[in-house]
């Protein structure tokens, strides 16, 4: 029996793959390689293609006894889902339509779902819970709320049982260094801020320094990668054990400033990186903050990386080691 990670090449989807091999899965991976790297696999049977491809996926299921599904394939840059929206319902929700016929043929009756905080837009109250109201800003956070909603909807016509996790900030890299964060385009703070230190830029932007926060800076939840592939482990195992559908938040349930950011790269790096205010850019949220106790009372999940300072470090040894990403 096996378990199906689809955009198991990503940033989050490799980091799970790792954590799965580690807890003797049968893993097998589907990937396009449109934004995954083959390079960051540690094992599993990868098989390179798009789930919007009926007789490929049939393949896939017909030489696999796929017993769960752990679905990551999706495109998630905000700024390119509000330019073309048309390309991220069609890659993101018909896709996700896709699969779960696939997994409704062939009698798969589990899937966690890798979804996001930007279902829930701009939030009424911090920290931010399961049950606060999801009235997205972008097409990226649209598109993944209408997956979670055809979940709910295909469990309720087929029996199909999920549990959608809802994450914040993911950072870091793995405690081998074998495998990090590699976007091209870049958009994530931490890797952003470590190209001052790699040479790649002279600066780094701060988009807004009067948000009504301490600093005047936005603030975030940063969650390290691995402790949110554990979560994906969890997830799986209360599905295993017979667990109704459900959606979690996954965060520190800490927040920290962007020039908080900055200054522990630079003591982590031993780096000046110089930093220059920018002109805010629509719709940043001055703070999102996750409470994650559902997750840790109904998943007994705990994350193990909280120092801030560890997570940079683990990201800042990755891009040190791999400056090129990928592809050296």
């Amino acid at each position: 029996m096996a378990v199906l990670v689809t955009g198991g090449a990503g940033y989050i989807g490799s980091h799970t793959v790792a954590e799965l091999i580690d807890a003797n899965e049968d893993v097998i991976i589907v990937d396009n390689l449109s934004q995954g790297h083959r390079q960051a696999l540690l094992g599993g049977k990868l098989y390179v293609g798009d789930i919007r491809d009926s007789e490929f996926m049939d393949t896939v299921f017909q030489e696999n006894e796929i017993e769960s599904v752990i679905h990551f394939a999706a495109y998630s840059l905000v700024g390119e889902s509000m330019q073309n929206p048309a390309k991220y319902y069609d890659n993101n929700v018909y896709g996700t339509q896709c699969l779960l016929e696939k997994m409704k043929a062939y009698g798969t009756k589990r899937i966690v779902f890798s979804s996001t905080a930007a279902t829930y837009g701009e939030p009424q109250t911090v920290p931010i819970q399961e049950t606060d109201r999801t009235e997205p800003t972008n097409t990226y956070g649209e598109t993944k709320l209408a997956m979670e909603k055809m979940m709910k909807w295909f469990d309720a016509a087929h029996g199909i049982k999920y549990v959608s996790l809802r994450y914040f900030n993911a950072a870091g890299a793995h405690r081998g260094g074998k495998i990090g964060e590699d976007h091209s385009p870049e958009t994530h703070l931490i890797p952003l801020i470590l190209q001052v230190p790699l040479g790649k830029r002279e600066q780094v932007a701060i988009y807004g320094d009067d948000y009504p926060t301490a600093d005047g800076t936005c603030i975030r939840d940063y969650l390290h990668v691995s402790d949110l592939a554990d979560a994906h482990l969890l997830a799986l195992q209360r599905l295993r054990d017979g667990g109704e559908s459900a959606i979690y938040n996954l965060g520190s349930g800490k927040g920290f400033s962007v020039k908080e950011m900055i200054e522990v790269a630079r003591k982590v790096t031993g780096h000046p990186i110089p930093a220059v205010i920018e002109k805010r850019r629509a719709g940043d949220p001055a703070v999102l903050i996750a409470s994650s106790e559902k997750a840790k009372s109904e998943l007994n999940w705990t994350p193990k990386r909280e120092r801030l300072e560890e997570i940079v470090e683990s990201a800042w040894n990755w891009h040190r080691d791999h400056p090129e990403g990928y592809t050296e």
